[in-house]
């Protein structure tokens, strides 16, 4: 089983330019989930989604071709990707030929799966989307939808995850709320380099107090753990002490690498958000 030590965060890495599926390092999600009490069998659906900017190989000609992709693993895959292995195996796409962008596509689709998959009886896929040049005008920007927490003049005082700030009003009339920050900061579980992101959670239940909320958000700032366990610990711990009807929680992290995570963990089935960024992204 690989551990975030193994990999390749925090290390010097060698560039490699020709295409090598095996630069890809999955980390397992159980450990992660265990120390929440989510264990083998969590509360949650949802996705990772992210986005790559700095994906381009050369055609037949030795023309270089840039693209950007979308991509979605489910959370029911056994493993997330450690995104630095992620960087380092798009890098091997830089000098490597291909007939067309659907080769491209056809590579991504299977490494990407057979990583997240690894070491399940039951393979699935994951979505890999490509954008070519001529498709980049569509990309938008648009900030998370919800009331902004960030408005409430709190006095912060706790920098490590302290679920003790939630609470819900209980006894009176249920209430559906969708609520935004843009404060989420944590570090890299590895390197404690710095995450920036913005959150959206969306429920239904008693009404959790909003500033006990975005003290709570505040609190992730000196906490190290990657983007998807950290969102898997914010639905736990509103899941678990505020105790909603339904929640949905939905993270955008800004790039590093080229590379966005984006987690997303809901209680209920649905639909994914789409996968739009925000002007810090």
């Amino acid at each position: 089983m690989h551990t975030p030590e193994q990999s390749q965060l925090g290390k010097s890495s060698a560039y490699v330019d020709q295409y090598d599926a095996s630069l890809l390092f999955p980390l397992p999600r159980k450990p992660k989930r265990d120390e929440i009490g989510a264990g083998s069998n969590p509360p949650f659906f949802g996705a990772d989604l992210w986005m790559a900017f700095e994906l381009s190989w050369l055609n037949l000609r030795g023309k270089p071709q840039v693209a950007l992709m979308h991509f979605t693993i489910p959370c029911e895959t056994p493993n997330l990707i450690e995104s630095k292995s992620f960087k380092l195996y798009l890098n091997s796409f830089n000098n490597t030929r291909f007939a067309d962008a659907s080769e491209v596509l056809a590579l991504l689709r299977t490494d990407l799966a057979e990583a997240a998959w690894r070491g399940s009886e039951s393979k699935g896929s994951v979505g890999v989307r490509l954008l070519e040049a001529e498709q980049f005008q569509t990309q938008k920007v648009h900030e998370l939808d919800g009331l902004l927490l960030d408005r409430l003049d709190v006095e912060c005082t706790q920098y490590t995850p302290a679920p003790e700030l939630l609470v819900a009003k209980q006894g009176e009339p249920p209430v559906t709320e969708t609520l935004v920050s843009n404060l989420l900061k944590s570090n890299c579980l590895v390197t404690g380099q710095p995450d920036w992101g913005s959150v959206q959670i969306q429920y239904s239940g008693d009404q959790i107090d909003q500033e006990g909320l975005l003290k709570y958000l505040v609190s992730f700032r000196n906490h190290n753990e990657f983007h998807e366990q950290c969102v898997e610990r914010i639905f736990m711990d509103i899941w678990t002490r505020c105790k909603p009807i339904k929640l949905s929680v939905y993270a955008r992290y800004t790039r590093r690498g080229g590379l966005d995570i984006n987690p997303f963990r809901t209680s209920h089935p649905g639909a994914l958000p789409a996968n739009v960024r925000t002007a810090r992204q």
